[in-house]
């Protein structure tokens, strides 16, 4: 079905932007190989620089010749400290170990504030698991047709190929207002304890409480998924796997060039209400002017830092967090004292990290404080 709708889109298309085509038409050299031979990966073409041109556009002949002498190669050491990518074959994943309960745990003290109870996510940060992960993999093929409203279960343990991500991912990436801080058996207990909560099996075995994730035991994880994509992108022939696959249009058409009547019946469209578009050819400028600011009306420190850095969390009570405007819930936390306050969202407190994960200065971390009290009052 994709690939009709494909064809008739592009027949549209190519009927509309006639001006276009006759722009690069003149250029008749354009080709769809690189300079040393090699297939263009994306199936587009390139076109020769003439007089400081190509095709339509201007380029930088400067830049297109070479020449630049700006910085310097790296060291060893900066090569080697930027080299920490963990690969499918174990590459680059250093020794470690670490349990489902010690996982837990440590999910609960830094995962659970954003990530939520047993990875189900929510108030925008994503769901890590939507139960087995072996029969959420066959949801990947539903299509919300003929009143199946069950979409595709996208999370780690239904989706991803690889469990090497997650292991790099939590490790350079997490927590979010620490990343890099934490050790690699901790991260080989988070991941440990991300695959039990998916109720994968690592070599047919299920993940009970004591189980201790190692290096030997997670290049052992093979995911309900591995198989799921295309083309095949891991190891030394990716790349060229990904220019064969581009470069032979059999793969995402049916190899039928068809300019007009493509399309066989009449086909469904699903029509935007409400959006307000009743023009395709807006006028090229639109004034946004921002409304001009009331006279007399001095905003409150601490507000723009507020909405910039700490709206995210204290703008609903969905984080958990004292919600500005909620009086009762900013009074139960002044009854402690304002320096108590202070000193809490200048050095963290539970699920809150120090200054909420920022680098703010502390007169800044308390105008942000007494706008929110103010503003909750």
């Amino acid at each position: 079905m994709f690939k009709s709708y494909h064809k008739l889109i592009l027949s549209t298309v190519l009927v509309a932007s006639t001006a276009t085509t006759a722009v690069f038409a003149k250029y008749a050299d354009a080709s769809r190989t690189y300079t040393n031979g090699k297939k263009v990966i994306d199936g587009g073409s390139t076109y020769p620089v003439k007089s400081n041109k190509t095709s339509a556009y201007h380029v930088n002949t400067k830049a297109d010749k070479g020449g630049f002498s700006f910085g310097r190669k790296p060291t060893a050491n900066e090569i080697k400290a930027w080299d920490i990518d963990v690969m499918p074959d174990g590459t680059g994943l250093p020794e470690g170990k670490g349990t489902v309960e010690e996982g837990d745990e440590i999910y609960e003290e830094k995962c659970s504030a954003c990530h939520f109870d047993f990875g189900t996510g929510g108030s925008g940060y994503p769901a890590l698991q939507k139960g087995n992960a072996y029969e959420g993999q066959k949801s990947l093929t539903n299509q919300r047709v003929g009143g199946n409203d069950e979409g595709p279960m996208r999370v780690f343990g239904t989706y991803w190929p690889h469990a090497s991500t997650l292991w790099w991912y939590i490790k350079t990436g997490m927590p979010h207002p620490a990343p890099m801080s934490l050790t690699n058996d901790e991260v080989y207990a988070l991941v440990a304890y991300i695959v039990s909560i998916n109720e994968l099996k690592i070599d047919g075995e299920e993940l009970d409480d004591e189980y201790e994730l190692n290096r030997e035991k997670f290049l052992k994880i093979v995911m309900p998924n591995k198989d799921g994509f295309i083309p095949k992108i891991d190891g030394p022939k990716g790349l060229e796997n990904v220019r064969k696959f581009f470069n032979d249009f059999k793969n995402y058409g049916n190899g039928t060039r068809c300019m007009k009547n493509c399309f066989n019946g009449k086909p469904v469209l699903a029509r935007i209400s409400g959006s307000g578009i009743s023009d395709y050819e807006p006028p090229i400028t639109t004034k946004r002017s921002m409304p001009a600011a009331k006279e007399g009306a001095a905003e409150a420190p601490g507000k723009k830092t507020y909405e910039a850095s700490c709206a995210v969390c204290h703008a609903t009570d969905a984080m958990g967090a004292p919600p500005v405007g909620n009086k009762k819930a900013w009074a139960a936390v002044l009854e402690k004292g304002i320096d108590k306050v202070y000193h809490n969202a200048i050095n963290g407190k539970g699920g809150m990290p120090p200054k909420g994960g920022t680098s703010l200065a502390d007169d800044k971390i308390k105008e942000v404080i007494n706008y929110m009290v103010g503003a909750s009052k």
